[in-house]
């Protein structure tokens, strides 16, 4: 899994001597910020459909002892229609030898959507285990002149009731002494009914019995929704937002990337001066500390995204766009559940992956799935943000916009159009027959976050983007290194070559020229050359599979070689070497159009070709999306180096 998408680990905490209740809920019922409260982890939450597609385990502490908490997928229903519906399904079946039932179950349920959550409750009361409500939001329904008797309600249940609101520390308190035991608590004398008729009557009598009063509609959504979800003024706000977004990412940031390059460049400088061994300096100065802070440099800007996202997600406004989106993709005969999965590739593929098990038909999955890598994801970030500071400067504007900005917008717009094209597209070749199934997604009340909830994302988010520098691009960038400095020319080599030893820009030039990676880069120079690339952004590219981010430190180590004192106009200042264009810029608008263009299609991440195998059960999905999006990419950078260079 991509370290982005935080630190909550799938099941697999020891379990044994410990007795294990699993937590059941429908989305957006509170159950994950439930899970998280008492385990001390973080697993991922939203407030829409398929942030939690697969099962996590934590130890929470109680009053006898630690228990395993097992937080299930979010369900509307036992009759499962999904694979992450069956997951639950199948955990709660005793009859199911495929899965460990929990001893337990702790069952969570809105209570500003109570009627509807009583249908789940009455089925999790059928499966014969001791089972606890812990009833969320009630703090949301007394603002909303609703009304609830707890006690009523666990009479009515014949189980233990109490309400939890946002992982208070008393109320949790109280959870945790009743978790110490649940084999003393109540059960009900009559199950719920089977017949799905006299479920309507139960409820009516349970939510009668509990004194139960709805919550009024929220006057303050009802305006905003009003706006947010009509089918214009939706769309126009919805693009509103993601263009100031990406203005607000390359305004705030620049100061601040600004700082962290030159703390690397000094650093550099300073292993350079302090060290006596040519090669050792130049393997620590420009293999460890060039290769990383040439991607550590954008930390300001991943940093950025992930507030934008915690916000816009906190306060109500993703689930607002999923559901404006599901009306184009119902046109493209997908569910909403499909959007839902794209959705949550904005920050990476491998959650939104992940997310199309919600999904019930096997079609939509495949095609969501090949969508999926389309979206951008905060990998790119580094890349596209390198590539535009070269193709745009920075104070040019359109009228009063941003130039870099808009060119941001247009590639992330780019890819999210893409990715839906390319999912409808899939799924028309696999059409089948069928009734459409239900799509249910909770649209929540507009809150502000909690400046914990934003700062917890953000760390993590920063966390895992530091940790992929530190495991994976650490690796690659000094294996790069070691590419580009071998083999070592002697001095009667440089002689020969008119290379003066002592000049030793001159001589890293020439190393990199007839260095091992300048092999590989020219050996695939037939593939990349209709695209304006030389065998130095060839590498790059190569080296970008194992993360997009190494195509930054790839040109950074390249630059550094050139002009260890300013990479960034080293880079501008790179000529052609070879072929018709010998001397010419490297870097002019149509090739670094045909770049971006290139990573906005193509499928440069191993993790991504790794979950696709686990989730589509065979490789023959993840090599169809490679060569597709291979070939996509390459026919699109070509078109755009065209269009570009025919402009320009």
């Amino acid at each position: 899994m991509s370290d982005h998408c935080g630190p909550a680990e799938p099941a697999g905490v020891a379990v044994a001597g410990r007795r294990r209740i699993a937590l059941v809920g429908s989305p957006n019922s509170g159950k994950t910020t439930l899970f998280n409260a008492l385990t001390g982890l973080r697993a991922k939450t939203g407030n829409y459909p398929g942030v939690t597609v697969t099962r996590y385990q934590g130890v929470a502490e109680t009053a006898l002892g630690p228990v395993v908490l097992e937080d299930l997928p979010g369900t509307y229903s036992l009759t499962a229609i999904s694979p992450d519906e069956r997951i639950v399904a199948g955990v709660l079946d005793p009859a199911d030898d495929s899965q460990d039932t929990p001893d337990a179950l702790i069952l969570t349920l809105d209570a500003t959507t109570l009627r509807r959550s009583l249908r789940l409750a009455a089925q999790v009361l059928r499966a014969d285990l001791p089972v606890c409500v812990v009833v969320t939001f009630t703090d949301e329904l007394t603002r909303r002149q609703g009304r609830l008797d707890l006690a009523a309600l666990g009479r009515a249940l014949g189980v233990p009731v109490l309400a939890v609101v946002g992982g208070r520390r008393q109320q949790l308190g109280e959870l945790r002494e009743l978790l110490g035991g649940p084999a003393t608590w109540s059960r009900p004398l009559v199950p719920p009914p089977l017949d799905a008729e006299a479920v309507s009557g139960w409820v009516d009598s349970v939510l009668a019995s509990a004194g139960y009063a709805a919550p009024e509609l929220d006057a303050r959504t009802r305006r905003l929704d009003a706006v947010l979800l009509h089918p214009v003024g939706g769309t126009v706000v919805f693009l509103a937002t993601m263009f100031v977004f990406f203005q607000t990412i390359f305004t705030l940031a620049a100061p601040v990337q600004g700082l962290i390059e030159t703390g690397f460049a000094a650093l550099g400088d300073q292993v350079r001066a302090s060290i006596g061994v040519d090669w050792l300096a130049g393997l620590l100065a420009d293999g460890v500390i060039g290769g990383v802070g040439g991607v550590v440099v954008f930390l300001p800007q991943i940093a950025l995204l992930f507030v934008l996202i915690s916000l816009l997600e906190g306060v109500g406004y993703l689930a607002r766009a999923a559901f404006l989106m599901d009306r184009v993709m119902a046109r493209a005969g997908l569910e909403g559940r499909a959007f839902v999965a794209l959705l949550s590739s904005f920050a990476c593929a491998i959650p939104g992956i992940m997310a199309t098990r919600t999904l019930p038909s096997t079609r939509d999955r495949i095609a969501t799935m090949m969508g999926a890598p389309l979206m951008t994801c905060s990998a790119r970030l580094p890349v596209y943000v390198l590539l535009i500071g070269l193709l745009v400067p920075s104070d040019a504007r359109v009228g009063p916009i941003g130039a870099q900005g808009l060119v941001m917008f247009g590639l992330y717009l780019g890819g999210a159009v893409s990715a839906m094209l390319t999912a409808w597209l899939f799924s028309r070749l696999g059409r089948s027959a069928g009734p459409a199934l239900p799509f249910y997604m909770e649209m929540p009340p507009y809150r502000l976050p909690s400046a914990r909830s934003v700062l917890l994302a953000v760390y993590d988010a920063c966390r895992g983007f530091l940790a992929k520098v530190g495991k994976i691009i650490l690796g690659t960038t000094v294996v790069l290194w070691l590419l580009l400095n071998l083999p070592a020319p002697s001095d009667a080599e440089l002689a020969r070559a008119g290379v003066d030893p002592a000049d030793s820009s001159a001589v890293a030039s020439y190393t990199i020229d007839h260095s091992l990676a300048a092999d590989v880069g020219r050996a695939v120079e037939p593939v990349f050359e209709p695209l304006g690339f030389d065998w130095r952004i060839n590498v790059g590219v190569l080296a970008s599979l194992s993360a997009r981010e190494v195509f930054v430190a790839t040109m950074g180590q390249v630059a550094a070689a050139t002009n260890p004192d300013d990479p960034s106009q080293a880079l501008a200042d790179l000529r052609v070497q070879d072929g018709p264009r010998a001397g010419e810029p490297l870097f002019t608008a149509p090739v670094l159009a045909a770049l971006l263009v290139f990573f906005l299609y193509a499928l440069q991440c191993m993790s991504t070709i790794a979950v696709l195998r686990r989730e589509s059960g065979s490789w023959r999905w993840p090599a169809i999306a490679f060569t597709y999006l291979f070939a996509l990419a390459w026919t699109m950078a070509l078109l755009a180096r065209v269009v570009v260079g025919a402009v320009t």
